[in-house]
């Protein structure tokens, strides 16, 4: 038979905890439990040792630089950043905070070489320790350059940088926005050379152009002015130039920035990419309309030169002066050449004169003539007129209403003899059919009556008058109805009983009492005969 387990909880007795006695493990009666040997070492809760590590660690590495490569990242949904740091024999867990990963000059991936800056302390909650980075950075410029030739192919593939999505420029914008700092030599220098070339209108959308929050302002700056609206207070640009001066990679990094390079390809207003130097290369150049060696290059790619505009303006003038004068000189000589291959206007009128006379010579004749034919033609009208006068007409009329009024006569007498047979003979049609009308009327009489009369003498044989002529009564109560039974007879209620040849009333006697006897002679209504009263 298996024994049930016992369960033996343990728990300190109050009585210890107040006297100050040593804390010890007990069984649920409250006995101590001596299962370990006596030891001089000072007992620790969990809680104790694990803040007593933390500080230690803290204090001992406080500030601490670490070199290794990324290995997970992971951005929590509250903004901090989780990461792994290793080398080739271990890793380390490394958080870093919302508010220094929202200052950060590049994402970390899996796979770069950076120097992490901050302190070692521990999570209690799982017993390990970490590093709790305050700065992030690259270890050389390699992991940078891997870091952005890695950018550089995925925004690639997704075809921010094709050719087919870049825009021409505008031969000479009427408003030129420009954002760079607006306390730097670049925005001097783009001024300065737009008025030597042509002066434009220029907004400038100030942002900072080195640090964290370089690649937030600039890619805002750009969809800003995309937002403005046509014909608002302040003017839409035409162009937009993002220009600074040269520097380090870690210093326009902010431009190789994916929101950056991706306000840029966004943008309906053609953009002109003028950061650093001509050997500097960023990704916001890649994904520019055009990309300038420098911010003045960007200004002379911006407008022409309007010297050079109004000097080809007066030799296209001095042109088109020239062509125009050659042209009328041209067809002057032309003119000369076919006014004196043209004949003179008295033989250009000649011929037709000639033909005027001929035709006026003719012309008497064919007058003649022509009067003759018409006289002919028109005699000829007039004898076919003749023919259709009204006259002839009414005649020729009058003959075909009087054969018409014969024909109309001679249909007329024969339609009335052929109603009159008709007539004669519907009439001795109406004859038989209302003598087969009456004898049908006479046999269906004949029948009916039969059947009432057989009808008759079913209901007079089921009538009660056959009954009271066989020699019975009916008794009728004071409401009229009949009385079925001795038994709904009552005393001294007076009933009508009806015979075949009429009724009497009569008063119902009471049982007990004796009955007077009447005579022979009586009959049933108080007269004379055989039978006495039905009530006494």
């Amino acid at each position: 038979m298996a024994r049930a387990a016992v369960t033996v909880k343990t728990f300190p007795r109050p009585e210890d905890a107040q006297g100050g006695l040593p804390a010890g493990r007990f069984d649920r009666y409250g006995r101590r439990m001596n299962d370990r040997p006596a030891t001089n070492l000072p007992e620790w809760t969990v809680s104790e040792i694990s803040g007593a590590l933390k500080r230690t660690l803290e204090e001992t590495y406080a500030q601490v630089r670490l070199l290794g490569e990324v290995g997970k990242v992971t951005v929590h949904g509250s903004g901090h950043v989780y990461i792994d740091i290793k080398d080739d024999r271990s890793t380390l867990s490394c958080v870093i905070w919302r508010g220094n990963a929202g200052r950060l000059r590049f994402r970390p991936e899996t796979g770069m070489e950076v120097v992490a800056t901050g302190k070692i302390t521990t999570f209690a909650g799982q017993s390990k320790y970490q590093l709790v980075i305050d700065q992030l950075e690259p270890a050389g410029v390699g992991a940078l350059l891997a870091q952005l030739e890695e950018r550089k192919r995925r925004l690639a593939a997704e075809g921010l940088f094709a050719e087919e999505r870049k825009q021409l420029l505008p031969f000479l914008p009427e408003v030129i926005g420009v954002v760079t700092s607006p306390t730097g030599a670049v925005i001097r220098d783009i001024l300065h050379r737009l008025a030597d070339r042509f002066p434009r209108r220029v907004l400038v959308w100030p942002v900072r152009v080195q640090g964290e929050t370089c690649a937030a302002e600039t890619a805002a700056a750009i969809r800003g002015f995309n937002d403005l609206p046509e014909g608002g207070a302040i003017p839409r640009p035409d162009l937009i130039i993002v220009a600074r001066g040269g520097g380090s990679i870690e210093d326009l990094w902010g431009f190789n920035d994916e929101m950056v390079v991706r306000a840029a390809a966004d943008s309906m207003i053609p953009l002109i990419s003028a950061v650093g130097h001509e050997t500097d290369w960023t990704l916001i150049d890649y994904a520019a309309d055009r990309r300038a060696p420098t911010p003045t290059g960007a200004a002379e790619m911006a407008v022409p030169v309007r010297a050079e505009l109004l000097m080809r303006v007066a030799d296209d003038r001095r042109r088109l002066v020239s062509g125009l004068m050659r042209l009328v000189d041209a067809r002057r000589k032309e003119l000369r050449s076919a006014a004196r291959a043209l004949p003179s206007p008295e033989d250009l009128l000649g011929g037709a004169r000639q033909r005027l006379d001929m035709a006026s010579a003719k012309l008497v004749h064919g007058l003649g003539r022509n009067a003759q034919r018409h006289a002919a033609k028109l005699a000829e009208a007039s004898r076919r007129l003749a023919r259709l006068s009204p006259e002839a007409r009414l005649a020729a009329l009058h003959a075909r209403v009087e054969g018409l009024g014969k024909r109309l006569a001679s249909a007329k007498e024969s339609d009335l003899r052929a109603a009159r047979r008709q007539a004669a003979e519907r009439r001795t049609r109406l004859g038989e059919l209302i003598a087969r009308r009456d004898r049908a009327a006479q046999v269906a009489l004949a029948r009916r009556a039969d059947r009432l009369a057989s009808l008759w003498q079913l209901a007079a044989s089921f009538s009660h008058e056959g009954v009271l002529a066989r020699g019975f009564a009916l008794v009728l109560d004071p409401d009229g109805r009949p009385v079925r039974s001795a038994a709904a007879v009552a005393a001294g209620t007076r009933y009508d009983v009806r015979f075949a040849d009429g009724h009497a009333p009569m008063v119902a006697a009471d049982p007990e009492k004796p009955r007077p006897t009447r005579a022979k002679s009586e009959g049933p209504a108080g007269g004379t005969g055989p039978q006495g009263s039905l009530f006494g």
